[in-house]
């Protein structure tokens, strides 16, 4: 059972739950709200971490920071042209994502070799491909209690290991390496209060996923600090934490911290660091914004069906009740997709006696790849096999250290012995750059995400495929019964797994750790394809908008802004991967991108763009400002999405709309804090109607020619109100207004620089 409790909780040591204040008096109790806020967890350590400590914005800095091999080129490109001479803090560069190297030639492992000289040159320290996925190696060789981790991936989330981490876009990253702060105001937080214990067949995502679903449609939690308390905690293993903890980022949430016990201590016992361990728990009373309540009895093992993780339903009430959910969910994917000629099929996979029958299964990567996890889905396969069939099972172990101590435990030998395959720590199937299905194929995983397309599918050639997301157990029940889903709590196993060992001489043996020994001689080693990034203007006093893409869905994932997949090749070439922007969601939209910025390279050549003298005429005539200078207006492009940004933290989903000439979103809210930074570091206006109503009748559509006069004093001077004009050849117009909500200083300042990489050199 979840219960969700809003109006603001009190928690008195750590376990007793007060609604009302009065009943605080009635224990002895006086405090004031303000005092008993500063009393949680997560405000000890964002406190601690405030450089400001005036009551106003927060401005923190980082105890460390990691990226992976498709974001750390492009932070270190940026950064290098914002004045980087070398890093200011531990940056762990990690090879987890396009450690394959299949795609685009030599300019994978090119990356590589540009990360690693990087190091050297700044100070870093490199993993090396297949050693770690990110977060494994953060929490196995980084985290610490009390210790904030900024990491340019979303599921940056170390917090059941006392460690406030948050994960951003590559422009975030870049302001630390800068001696910058991240600036945001105090989070709201709410306790996350667990009681009881797992029934048999639970694991840590079926925990995630019925969090999610209960929290992520209606934003509870979103952008707030989530504190897990409430003596449930006691009954998790630490692995067991780790798995529901990273996946707090699909809920929305800004980051998360757990309680700290025996547990966790011996967690950094045996990785060699119990200096990092310190016992957290919050003051003696504790004041909330919200709470959730989950006993974690009562929950059942759980599905997220195509196409989100927050798209839950128990494996039971499924298997009974087939038909009529996969036919639900098939309604829902046709109106979400919008791909003509192209139909997904769920219904398909129910087999005569009313079972599903998956295609493929996969226990993979952060949330799924642990000891833990792969050694229980040993104990389930012990003495049994996957079937001959269609279906197989690959199993990722998280890092190196994993990898190992399955085979020192024999749970390797188990898993391979029942047609298992193994492979190496990479986080490919999370993202489509692995185990890609069969066209059709729906696959059953125990990674982070199920959105469109993400698995690997190309709906433009023809190709739909899906995934659902499970636990690993789940996942092992159904491969023992030969792919017909089946929920970990039909079948007998134990719980009870060989001891991990840590062995951690493998990074000794591999690593390059260069933190504070940055040598200013080493040269930087480039690839054909690592490019800089283009130059970029700085934002002009009247704009010009033509209106690139209309999305509808009621939220758009970066996915869809900028496909994953064999796409991240590319990552390092600015140019070469904005070919790629929204080309699964709406693949004319690179041309019309295009057709407007040959527009705007006239301007900058001095030059009256001639094809739209015709709008400018109309302009002055329905505008009364007949002092408008072509010369001086930037012309450009803008996207509508009514919420776009969830997911990745994947800086690419604005930056590729820049170079091709973006210099706006309009929105009716943003789905992530992360995603309009991102926009804002890149020098794009976050715009949202002023009346979310608009959203309902929207003043423009594609084609459409939208004129925001005096938009740099608006931002200059904070304007509240921001009028538009949507403004056709044939005379009419429809005025509109905007807003750009909240924004620092600086924030307002890179958006009239034109992007942060302008703002640092100015």
């Amino acid at each position: 059972m979840i219960e969700k409790l809003t109006g603001g909780i009190y928690l008195v040591d750590g376990e007793t739950v007060v609604t009302e204040e009065a009943a605080l008096a009635q224990m002895g109790i006086h405090t004031t709200k303000e005092e008993a806020r500063d009393n949680t967890m997560a405000w000890s350590i964002l406190s601690a971490h405030d450089t400001a400590k005036d009551g106003g914005l927060l401005k923190i800095k980082f105890d460390a920071m990691a990226s992976h091999d498709i974001t750390y080129v492009g932070i270190i490109q940026t950064a290098r042209a914002s004045g980087l001479t070398e890093f200011p803090l531990p940056y762990v560069l990690t090879n987890c994502h396009n450690s394959l190297c299949a795609v685009g030639g030599t300019i994978n492992e090119d990356d590589h070799v540009f990360g690693l000289s990087a190091a050297k040159k700044y100070g870093g320290n490199f993993v090396p491909a297949h050693l770690a996925v990110i977060h494994s190696y953060m929490r196995e060789m980084m985290s610490g209690c009390g210790k904030m981790i900024l990491g340019s991936d979303s599921h940056t989330r170390y917090g059941a290991l006392g460690t406030m981490a948050i994960g951003e876009g590559g422009p975030e990253l870049v302001k630390q390496l800068c001696r910058r702060t991240y600036d945001i105001a105090r989070p709201e937080v709410v306790a996350v209060y667990l009681t009881g214990k797992p029934a048999h067949g639970i694991g840590p995502q079926d925990v995630a996923l019925a969090l999610i679903g209960a929290t992520f449609k209606d934003g509870f939690v979103k952008n707030r600090v989530l504190e897990f308390v409430g003596d449930g905690i006691a009954n998790l293993p630490i692995e067991f934490r780790n798995g529901i903890d990273v996946m707090t980022t699909e809920t929305t949430c800004l980051s998360s911290i757990w309680v700290t016990d025996e547990e966790t201590h011996r967690y950094f016992a045996v990785h060699g660091r119990e200096n990092e361990y310190k016992k957290l728990t919050p003051g003696k009373v504790a004041y909330y914004d919200r709470m959730v309540k989950i006993d974690l009895s009562t929950l059942e093992p759980m599905i997220a069906l195509p196409f989100h993780p927050s798209n839950v339903y128990t494996i039971r009430e499924l298997n009974v009740n087939a038909a009529d959910i996969l036919r639900t969910v098939e309604q829902s994917a046709a109106e979400q997709l919008e791909t003509p000629n192209l139909t997904f099929r769920l219904t398909d996979k129910i087999t005569a006696d009313g079972r599903v029958k998956v295609d493929q299964g996969v226990i993979a990567g952060c949330a799924g790849g642990t000891y833990d996890n792969l050694a229980v889905a040993a104990n389930i396969l012990a003495g049994a096999d996957t079937g001959c069939d269609a279906f197989g099972l690959s199993a990722y172990p998280a890092s190196q250290p994993v990898n190992l101590a399955l085979v020192r435990s024999g749970a390797a030998e188990t898993l391979l012995s029942a047609g298992v395959t193994i492979r190496t720590a990479f986080c490919g199937p999370c993202f489509g750059a692995g185990d890609v299905p069969a066209n059709g194929g729906l696959s059953i995983r125990h990674s982070t995400r199920n959105f469109p397309n993400r698995e690997g599918s190309k709906p433009a050639n023809g190709q739909i495929a899906s995934v659902a997301l499970m636990d690993a157990r789940s996942i092992a029940a159904t491969a023992k019964n030969g792919g017909v889903l089946t929920s970990a709590s039909e079948v007998d196993y134990s719980e009870t797994i060989p001891e991990y060992k840590f062995d951690g001489s493998i990074y000794e043996k591999r690593c390059y750790f260069g933190w504070g020994k940055p040598d200013a001689d080493a040269e930087l080693k480039f690839g054909p394809n690592i490019a800089d990034w283009p130059k970029m203007e700085p934002l002009t006093d009247d704009l010009l908008l033509r209106v690139a893409s209309v999305i509808t869905d009621s939220v758009t994932t970066t996915d869809e802004l900028i496909p994953s997949g064999e796409t991240s090749s590319y990552r390092s070439n600015p140019l070469k991967l904005a070919e790629f922007a929204l080309s699964r969601k709406d693949p004319a939209y690179v041309g019309r991108a295009k057709e407007v910025k040959v527009l705007e390279a006239m301007r900058l050549d001095g030059v009256e763009p001639a094809p739209v003298k015709e709008i400018y005429d109309v302009i002055r005539t329905l505008t009364g400002k007949a002092d408008i200078e072509p010369t001086k207006t930037g012309i450009g492009t803008l996207v509508y999405a009514n919420k776009p940004g969830d997911g990745s933290a994947r800086e690419q989903a604005a930056s590729c709309q820049k170079v091709l000439g973006g210099w706006a979103n309009i929105a009716v809210e943003y789905a992530t804090k992360r995603y309009r930074s991102n926009l804002i570091n890149w020098g794009m206006l976050p715009f949202v109607f002023r009346d979310a109503a608009q959203a309902e009748n929207l003043p423009f559509s594609v084609g459409d020619w939208i004129f925001i006069p005096d938009v740099r004093r608006a931002v200059a001077e904070k304007a509240d109100e921001i009028k538009a004009y949507t403004v056709r050849p044939d005379g009419t117009k429809t005025e509109f207004v905007l807003t750009l909500g909240s924004l620092t200083d600086d924030e307002r300042q890179i958006i009239l620089d034109g992007c942060l990489i302008n703002y640092y050199n100015n």
